[in-house]
């Protein structure tokens, strides 16, 4: 008993549900709408022909242009392009699709798209197009009595711009979005920026990651091809500057910091060999791997690029600081060995100077004898000649001027000697250092200057 009363109470709840349902449905649907003022699209499209433009054999069409950005998705130095999706919007006037027995608009879905005749309309430097349609096609149409046609499309596309990438990454590029008829010349059809189309909307409130738009203009050109005729062709040129805050911390400080870490060799011994060439071994393969990890997002291009630049002046100054210590080191081998050669040059002048004043000693004592025979020998003379015929004391010798001459000969010869000696005298390994720790900081921040100013004014 219990169980037949509750399927009896569910059957009976389910009923008023469905009850109350069809009633709200009912309330709807026999809501009274007025739709006689809809016009009788069968009896419009009766004799139209989508194939021939409006207007065929007379004066072209005027087809007004208006665009709003949705977002520009990627920015690709390496490809030359960029993508941006946009909503384009294209109106003209089609007398076929007139009515007047009403003024509303008639605003229809995409289904009536593929029956009206569209300006031929394309992206001339487009890489590749779609149109979105989830969850519909998402296209327009809106029509007005007097035949005026407002088309509207959803559209995303990889369009190339062509970069100069010689400032890069301070460089300032100026990307376009080109729109031309691709089979009506302008003797059938002609574009025109919309009156309302002085600001593009959307554009000024787009952030991208690397750039920031700072300008754009609007360009209304007819480009003469020989072969086919005059085309009309409306151009969105729109200028990119680079942020140069993520490559100031991915690139640059990097690149100050490892040549700020070559300078620490310069306060280190001259005697710590292994820790001096490590850390300036460190630091080159550090730059090396740095500028190719850099260069791997960037196409290979021939034009040198700003960034290349930098990386080259960091390289040579972290090279030089390694070839610094070579230097040093070199010199401060080649002192020892000096020292080395001149006390052993003393050495041997020390015993020469022993073995000379030995041999002066017993020349001395020589001499001294024979000088006193030669005393006595003259005292017996000149008791025997007579005065006039005893020769001068020092005939013998040389003259006094000459002796003279020869004495500042030798003394100016001595001191070239000495003179080239000081200049060809290695300088000390320490004050190689000294001078480093100054030279280096100092000749770089000239560099880093003249580089940001040619590269930022």
């Amino acid at each position: 008993f219990l169980t037949h009363f509750f399927v009896k109470l569910v059957l009976s709840a389910m009923l008023f549900l469905n009850t109350a349902m069809l009633s709200d449905i009912g309330d709807y649907v026999g809501t009274d709408i007025e739709i006689s003022w809809l016009p009788n699209l069968d009896d419009l499209m009766k004799g139209y022909a989508r194939n021939f433009r409006p207007g065929i054999g007379g004066a072209p069409v005027n087809v007004a242009m208006a665009i709003e950005v949705a977002s520009i998705d990627h920015i690709s130095e390496a490809n030359m392009e960029y993508t941006m999706t946009v909503f384009l919007r294209q109106s003209w006037h089609d007398d076929r699709l007139s009515y007047n027995h009403t003024n509303k608009t008639l605003g229809l879905d995409s289904r009536f798209v593929d029956k009206l005749w569209l300006p031929d309309t394309f992206i001339v430097n487009a890489k590749s197009a779609w149109f979105h349609d989830v969850t519909v096609e998402n296209k327009l149409i809106r029509l007005q009595p007097n035949g005026v046609i407002l088309y509207s499309s959803r559209i995303t596309s990889t369009v190339a711009c062509d970069m100069d990438l010689t400032k890069y990454p301070m460089d300032e590029q100026e990307c376009m979005l080109d729109l031309e008829s691709y089979g009506y010349s302008s003797e059938d059809i002609v574009y025109h920026w919309s009156d309302s189309q002085r600001h593009i909307h959307g554009l000024d409130k787009l952030e991208l990651s690397q750039f920031t738009i700072t300008d754009y203009r609007f360009v209304t050109e007819i480009m003469n091809f020989k072969s086919a005729g005059r085309f009309p062709r409306l151009s969105l040129r729109f200028q990119l500057r680079r942020n140069r805050g993520v490559y100031i911390i991915q690139s640059y400080m990097p690149s100050i910091l490892l040549v700020a870490m070559s300078w620490v060799s310069f306060w280190i011994s001259q005697s710590a060999v292994p820790a001096r060439v490590t850390l300036g071994i460190t630091t080159v393969l550090t730059m090396t791997t740095l500028m190719v990890s850099a260069r791997s997002s960037l196409p290979r291009a021939s034009a040198i690029k700003a960034l290349d630049v930098y990386f080259w002046i960091c390289y040579v100054f972290v090279f030089a600081a390694l070839i610094e210590y070579a230097f040093a080191h070199y010199n401060a081998d080649y002192r020892l060995k000096e020292k080395a050669k001149v006390k052993a040059n003393k050495l041997s002048s020390e015993s020469i100077v022993k073995n000379s004043k030995q041999a002066m000693v017993l020349f001395s004592l020589s001499v001294t004898g024979v000088n006193q025979g030669v005393v006595i020998s003259n005292r017996q003379g000149r008791t025997q000649r007579p005065s006039s015929e005893i020769p001068g004391e020092g005939g013998t010798e040389e003259p006094e001027p000459s002796r003279r001459r020869s004495r500042p000969a030798e003394e100016s010869e001595e001191n070239k000697k000495c003179c080239s000696k000081c200049v060809c005298k290695p300088i000390d390994a320490d004050t190689i250092d000294i001078y480093a720790r100054a030279v280096f900081p100092f000749t770089f921040a000239v560099v880093n200057v003249i580089y940001w100013v040619a590269y930022t004014m």
